[in-house]
């Protein structure tokens, strides 16, 4: 339910932006400002995903997705949007989705209990992801046709209580704590004698 909401969320701020302003560069715009925290702050998403609790990260991260689904529907159909905001608050899911992406991935291994179970739960998630993808686009674009942008807004804020409230049923063991030694970079020392840069080095120069 929450990544159906999510894909008409998707098309529906494209549609938002482009029918408002006619700009093919601020759709652009605000694509890209969606986008490029996930591409920066994926390692760190997966460095907290690995160090801390992946359901209470996940939980704090739909929570989150929650909220800026409320906003987003709020400015819409109260009126009082603009190109800006809506590029602030894809900036935001972006950098929500960051840590959400590797929390939600990797908890599948913790929802399984037996690992033969695994490739099955590994499917269903991957046939999930994908009839999402094309279930979303096609109510958005159904709504969009007889009512407009708001109410694609208020579907996918709605789509996150239950989500939330699934998270809230679950009870899932606690896993120990993965080592805090290093950073979502590796240290230099691992690369060998062919770093050149004085110590410490970023890695993504090794």
């Amino acid at each position: 339910m929450s990544l159906i909401g999510t894909w008409m969320q998707r098309l529906a701020v494209g549609w938002l932006v482009y029918s408002h302003t006619h700009s093919a560069l601020l759709l652009g715009l605000v694509s890209f400002s969606s986008q490029i925290p996930t591409l920066l702050l994926a390692p760190y998403g997966g460095t907290v995903a690995d160090r801390y609790s992946r359901y209470r990260v996940l939980l704090v991260t739909q929570i989150a997705s929650l909220v800026q689904a409320c906003v987003l529907a709020w400015l819409v159909l109260s009126g009082h949007y603009a190109t800006w905001a809506v590029a602030g608050l894809s900036l935001l899911l972006g950098t929500i989705n960051a840590f959400d992406i590797p929390a939600r991935q990797s908890l599948m291994v913790e929802l399984v209990d037996d690992r033969a179970h695994l490739p099955n739960a590994i499917a269903l998630n991957s046939t999930m992801v994908n009839l999402a993808r094309l279930v979303g686009p096609a109510l958005a674009g159904l709504l969009l046709a007889r009512f407009g942008e708001g109410p694609c807004f208020v579907v996918n804020a709605v789509s996150f209580v239950a989500v939330v409230a699934s998270l809230l049923l679950m009870r899932i063991a606690p896993r120990p704590r993965a080592p805090t030694a290093r950073g979502p970079w590796k240290a230099c020392a691992k690369a060998g004698p062919t770093c050149a840069g004085p110590p410490p080095c970023a890695a993504r120069f090794c």
